[in-house]
């Protein structure tokens, strides 16, 4: 039997902030379900880590922009993730009628990790630092999601991994959720965004960027494609390179997008293709 299309939502920005935006998500993924669709969500939570180490007064190290994670401290950002971020949008999906169930990485070694180094070039030379338990995507089993698909449950999924030793680590969410889409080969993978798409100028919301292929991502990386946005093209690179068969980044502070996405019929966000 032939399976139901999946989409694999991104989710984070100001949707995720927002109690009014979060209860709009809910509702355009009830009615992706009710028209057959299968549907993963995966999440980061930002806002949410940073809250929690300032709640236990735990400074955060950047190495040129990049966090640096002890031991300690991932403890505590899987709490915000596991716990506060994940139980809560569990929560508001089950209250909806449908089947949520929440997992990291870490569930049925869905995600196996490696570490994570950080190579700055300085004075010409290569310099490699250590970013504590931050990880990337070494290998992905799809066995448990696709039995839960399967099943029809809806799986929420936080970017906590280990690697083989068992050693955890948190995984940017981003790249975490194209590898996920890649694996499970979706047919709509959605990056929710606080701007409509990929913009040549930040502050022209006229000059949108509606269709990008894959070769034309590289020379706009660091002068269209800039800050957050990076890890965002670089993952639906990753999904459509792994396995995915259409990337698009859309607005999620307008959840009508998530339905107005998967529809052949209408031009909204930036689209990524081979």
């Amino acid at each position: 039997m032939k399976k139901k299309p999946l989409i694999l939502i991104k989710y984070g920005g100001n949707a995720m902030l927002s109690e009014r935006l979060k209860q709009l998500v809910v509702q355009n993924i009830w009615k992706l379900r009710s028209k057959g669709h299968r549907v993963v969500l995966v999440h980061g939570g930002g806002p949410f880590i940073k809250k929690m180490l300032e709640l236990v007064e735990m400074e955060s190290e950047f190495i040129e922009g990049h966090r640096k994670t002890s031991t300690e401290a991932l403890k505590y950002i899987e709490m915000a993730l596991k716990g506060e971020v994940n139980g809560g949008l569990v929560n508001l999906l089950n209250r909806a009628g449908l089947k949520a169930v929440g997992l990291s990485g870490k569930d049925g070694r869905m995600v196996l990790a490696r570490k994570r180094y950080h190579v700055s070039v300085q004075n010409g030379k290569e310099i490699q630092y250590d970013l504590g338990q931050v990880g990337n995507v070494e290998l992905v089993d799809t066995s448990l999601m696709d039995m839960l698909l399967d099943k029809d449950y809806l799986p929420v999924v936080t970017c906590i991994a280990s690697d083989e030793a068992g050693n955890d680590y948190n995984i940017n969410a981003d790249m975490f959720a194209g590898s996920l889409a890649g694996a499970l080969r979706a047919s709509h993978y959605l990056v929710l965004t606080d701007v409509d798409g990929l913009l040549r100028d930040i502050n022209d919301p006229s000059t949108i960027i509606r269709k990008l292929r894959l070769e034309e991502l590289g020379p706009l990386f660091g002068s269209v494609i800039k800050g957050g946005m990076i890890p965002k093209m670089e993952s639906c690179e990753v999904a459509l390179r792994q396995g995915a068969q259409s990337a698009r980044i859309i607005n999620g502070t307008k959840p009508a997008s998530i339905i107005e996405a998967i529809n052949p019929e209408k031009i909204i966000g930036t689209e990524i293709c081979l």
